[in-house]
């Protein structure tokens, strides 16, 4: 092979089947909040500015969120939407294979 040759590697978890295709990859967020909830933290925190103040937060227990992508998305504030104008970027977050706690 070539070393030039560009190589791209997908992985799931053990006990996930493969998807058939891949995920589209994220695209940057512009003026406006996405909707994250549902989505891994790790890829949310990608599409957003680098220089946003996010705080994540684990909205199950209070375990401390070292592995971003092993997460994802229960709520946000900002709702999405909501025009992105510097403010702080909070995501309350549960585990992948976790149920998020009923909003209330």
């Amino acid at each position: 092979m070539d070393t030039k040759t560009a190589v791209d590697f997908g992985a799931v978890k053990l006990e996930e089947a493969c998807p058939a295709t891949d995920a589209p990859a994220p695209k940057p967020a512009g003026d406006v909040m996405p909707n994250f909830v549902g989505q891994g933290m790790k890829a949310a925190r990608s599409t957003l500015p680098a220089n946003a103040s996010i705080t994540v937060k684990d909205a199950v227990q209070r375990r401390r969120v070292l592995q971003e992508s092993n997460w994802k998305v229960c709520t946000q504030d900002p709702k999405a939407g909501a025009a992105l104008t510097g403010q702080p970027l909070t995501f309350p977050v549960a585990k992948t294979e976790e149920s998020c706690p009923l909003a209330g």
